[in-house]
């Protein structure tokens, strides 16, 4: 007995629908399923061997570390703590027993390392996002080598993640103890920055890094449109190896800063053409709007900072849409600001 016309289109809306979403190629927001991607990640907990230090006896204990850390504890004693030790263990040496020392037997820097272990007794969490945002690296960029993982603290000095060495990352916990932990307003960072020191954005503060390394850029002798499209670019970036983290965490805005320039999209770009800034390469007028900053008053009282980068970042968009089979490779290749910026077809409304 055949099916009625009707049944079979049904039946075949059906099989259509299952295929398409359970295509290999694609994950459920559009994003290629990255599940089959090989990712190895190997940690440390610097901040714990450190912290455990005898420090009756740095010398002996620096030593052991070097072994352990061989890249990273000159780096760490030097240039992050700014200790100048400068390769010297003796406990004689000033900088281990006034510097380091303090540091290590000071009770609110001890405090600090104890908060840090109370909200961070395991770093799974972390290593799960952190595992994801690799997997789609080395889906783009099949060459890429997953780096081993250093965990730190600075004493709240603002390092929250840097690339070292052959393929290594620094994580800064003391920098990702949430947006309430008190005692980053204590040592001068300011409120708008506590976008940053959230756990969700750790992800965002390691890839960035992995960008900036790969795709180098520099501020000089840029227009504005120049410098919107290079953090553009970025954003986009971060938009394709993290498509699992928030928007509104991958621009280092709120919720509600997100939701609020999305609706006054036109009337942000159109202030920088109504004041001839696109093309203008005056610091002092152009900077703050690719910069962290508190707000951007000249546009409006509710505008949040860095508003040019998000700019840049839309403008990258409907450039990929209108040229939808660019590589990224080819794009951040690109260093024509202008031409970009013309075929997107930009124009919000």
């Amino acid at each position: 007995m055949m099916s009625s016309p009707k049944l079979r289109f049904v039946f075949l809306h059906i099989m259509w629908l299952a295929a398409l979403f359970s295509f290999p190629g694609c994950g459920g927001d559009g994003s290629p399923d990255v599940s089959a991607v090989k990712v190895e990640i190997k940690s440390q907990r610097f901040d714990r061997d450190l912290a455990a230090l005898d420090t009756n006896d740095l010398g002996t204990g620096l030593q052991e570390l070097k072994n352990q850390y061989p890249e990273f504890l000159d780096l760490y004693l030097d240039r992050v703590m700014g200790f100048r030790v400068l390769g010297s263990y003796a406990n004689e040496n000033p900088a281990i027993s006034e510097g380091l020392r303090s540091f290590l037997t000071e009770k609110d820097y001890r405090g600090l390392f104890d908060t840090v272990e109370k909200h961070y007794p395991d770093t799974k969490s972390v290593e799960k996002e952190l595992k994801k945002g690799f997997q789609y690296m080395k889906y783009y960029f099949p060459n890429y080598k997953e780096p081993n993982i250093t965990y730190f603290v600075s004493g709240l000095a603002n390092w929250g993640a840097f690339l070292y060495g052959e393929h290594s990352l620094a994580i800064g916990l003391d920098m990702f103890l949430g947006k309430d932990y008190p005692f980053y307003r204590s040592v001068g960072l300011q409120d708008y920055l506590n976008v940053y020191f959230r756990e969700e954005y750790i992800p965002v503060a390691a890839l960035r890094n992995v960008y900036q390394e790969m795709y180098p850029d520099t501020l000089e002798d840029k227009n504005l449109l120049e410098l919107m499209i290079q953090r553009g670019k970025e954003y986009y970036f971060l938009s394709k190896v993290l498509p699992f983290v928030p928007e509104d965490v991958r621009l280092g805005y709120t919720p509600q800063q997100l939701e609020d320039i999305t609706g006054r999209e036109a009337f942000i770009y159109n202030f920088f053409v109504q004041k001839d800034l696109l093309y203008s390469t005056s610091v002092e007028r152009i900077f703050s709007f690719v910069h962290d900053g508190p707000g951007t008053p000249e546009i409006s009282d509710q505008c949040p900072g860095n508003i040019g980068s998000w700019i840049g970042y839309r403008i990258i968009l409907a450039y990929m849409k209108q040229r939808p089979d660019t590589r990224m490779q080819d794009l951040f290749a690109n260093k024509d600001a202008k031409s970009i910026f013309i075929y997107s077809k930009y124009k919000p409304e």
